[in-house]
């Protein structure tokens, strides 16, 4: 299959990446950045204006800013199959301004870039299209109506694990340890217990490492003190607060 990205930001670069000697061949644009040459020579493929791009592909990514939709548009009429990755632009208005395309709408996060994403996916642009997609990463169906709150946990999610991250080697490094040992173990460490909460349930992870009156105790106690569990729930709210304008 041949995809072709509409716009070569961050999140299609992402794709692009996971999907790599996956297709057949990967064709960009952009709106002048230089990104869609970039990823072209980066990963193979061709930097084109979006009406070959449209023309040419099998299916398209549509990855331009939400506001320019409607300018865009127009330019892809000979589109069949159109994933759409525009925050907070609904199926409805998308078929709308694509009348001539079975559309998907898709919320991917950034792990597809190592095909570990998760997706949530509404809409319907064949079963290829889908096949695809699944070589990213896991992908979930999901009523259209519910894509912002379902982006306030897994789209932004990646940035508040990484601070947690971030925060846990800082403090490790403070405490004595090299730097990047210190980053390591934490990295490896958040790599096991994301295997781990396949196949336990949260809390039951949190508790098997939490001994009584022992140094996890301390910490935990120390992180609801502080309020952890608050801030994590402020910021999916924040985040949906901006998202629904």
């Amino acid at each position: 299959m041949i995809v072709g990205f509409i716009g070569s930001g961050n999140m299609a670069a992402a794709m692009a990446r996971g999907w790599a000697g996956q297709l057949d061949s990967m064709l960009f644009s952009d709106s002048g950045s230089g990104r869609a040459a970039a990823l072209a020579a980066e990963l193979g493929g061709e930097a084109l204006a979006n009406e070959e791009v449209a023309a040419r592909a099998d299916f398209l990514v549509l990855a331009v800013k939400p506001a320019k939709l409607d300018e865009v548009a127009p330019q892809l009429g000979a589109a069949k199959r159109v994933v759409s990755i525009l925050a907070a632009v609904p199926l409805s208005r998308l078929c709308q301004a694509l009348p001539g395309a079975a559309v998907l709408r898709v919320m991917p996060n950034v792990g597809v870039e190592l095909r570990q994403g998760v997706m949530c996916v509404a809409g319907d642009a064949g079963p290829e299209v889908r096949a695809a997609l699944q070589r990213l990463g896991h992908v979930f169906d999901l009523d259209d109506d519910q894509f912002n709150e379902a982006t306030a946990v897994m789209g932004c999610s990646p940035a508040y694990l990484a601070l947690a991250v971030e925060a846990l080697a800082g403090a490790g490094a403070e405490a004595g340890l090299d730097p990047e040992l210190a980053r390591e173990l934490v990295v490896e460490t958040a790599v096991g217990t994301a295997a781990l909460l396949r196949e336990h349930d949260p809390a039951a992870v949190r508790e098997a490492v939490t001994s009584p009156g022992g140094s996890t105790e301390a910490g935990l106690e120390a992180l609801d003190r502080e309020g952890a569990r608050e801030a994590f729930a402020a910021a999916v709210e924040a985040s949906l607060r901006r998202m629904r304008g």
